[in-house]
């Protein structure tokens, strides 16, 4: 079975119908290790922006979770994971007000040659997404906790194992435009890695 999906989706509700995402993103601070990273942590009061021009994954999974931030709040999110990625053309961005020096941007980019991004048991919190998606094989509306084609449910997670999940064999994805909270990753390699940090604001899009 093949699925077509194109358009953005804001997510105000924890129980609103969820939309493939690209899961391709880490935290400035955390896109240069590899190896496990913590399953649970409270996420800043900032999103950061990506932009992707290609994802080819494998053991595609989404669910609806809950991110607390630092003082408490509580932020809903659509939680995507793969159990492997490979991204063309990363770009992340973030930016830091600094009080009275103004806006600092931190911007990340990698896989943009011939090497794409790669990463392992990748999972993104993220709140909204604009992209084309293709998907081999999905199950929509499986329960969260029961999914098998994915790597499941992260250690941690503020979420309802009987709640609305979706996995897929494959998916594609392509001119991705995404707003996300944060990202943790198994294995998370990037070729032609470079970061700036400018003054002023300079993001991804």
């Amino acid at each position: 079975m093949e699925s077509l999906a194109r358009g953005g989706t804001r997510w105000k509700r924890f129980a609103v119908v969820m939309v493939p995402s690209v899961a391709a993103t880490a935290a400035i601070g955390v896109a240069l290790s590899q190896g496990a990273l913590a399953a649970s942590f409270s996420v800043s009061g900032q999103q950061f922006k990506v932009s992707t021009d290609r994802l080819d994954g494998t053991g595609f999974v989404q669910y609806g979770a809950v991110d607390a931030q630092k003082d408490g709040k509580q932020v809903p999110v659509a939680v995507s994971a793969f159990s492997d990625a490979k991204i063309k053309n990363l770009c992340q961005s973030v930016v830091v007000p600094v009080p009275v020096f103004g806006d600092v941007s931190m911007k990340l980019m990698a896989g943009g040659g011939s090497t794409p991004v790669q990463a392992k048991n990748l999972y993104i919190d993220l709140d909204q997404l604009n992209a084309d998606a293709t998907f081999q094989n999905i199950n929509i509306g499986v329960a969260a906790g029961s999914t098998s084609k994915g790597p499941g449910m992260k250690k941690g997670d503020k979420a309802d194992p009987g709640s609305f999940a979706q996995e897929a064999d494959t998916a594609t994805l392509t001119g991705v435009k995404q707003t996300a909270w944060a990202t943790t990753a198994g294995t998370f390699k990037l070729s032609g890695l470079q970061m700036k940090v400018t003054k002023g604001k300079s993001e991804c899009y």
